[in-house]
């Protein structure tokens, strides 16, 4: 299978990430999602917005989750457990506008 544009963004998001940070399972779904920011709203990308693409994909696979709520309703901590996918999304978004 041919791959296509949106998997090469979601490839270099995941390659962008540190080990550590990356999802396990069902992650290509997650990427994509993030594809879809860098597309659409790039370096302006927020923490809420990387937040409602994760709830969006956990929705699907940990319906109940604690976390699946309004990104204000989240703690500080909780919040910033999505910097690192927003600094991925962001410089790939980056070198996209080039």
């Amino acid at each position: 299978m041919a791959m296509t544009y949106i998997d090469r963004i979601a490839n270099q998001i995941r390659d962008a990430l540190p080990p550590k940070d990356r999802p396990g399972e069902h992650a290509e779904e997650l990427y994509r999602l993030y594809a879809l920011l860098v597309l659409t709203t790039g370096e302006a990308t927020t923490l809420e917005n990387v937040h409602d693409a994760w709830s969006t994909w956990m929705t699907a696979h940990q319906p109940h989750h604690e976390s699946i709520r309004p990104f204000r309703q989240l703690d500080a901590g909780t919040r910033n457990e999505d910097r690192p996918y927003l600094n991925a999304i962001r410089s790939i978004a980056a070198t996209h506008r080039k």
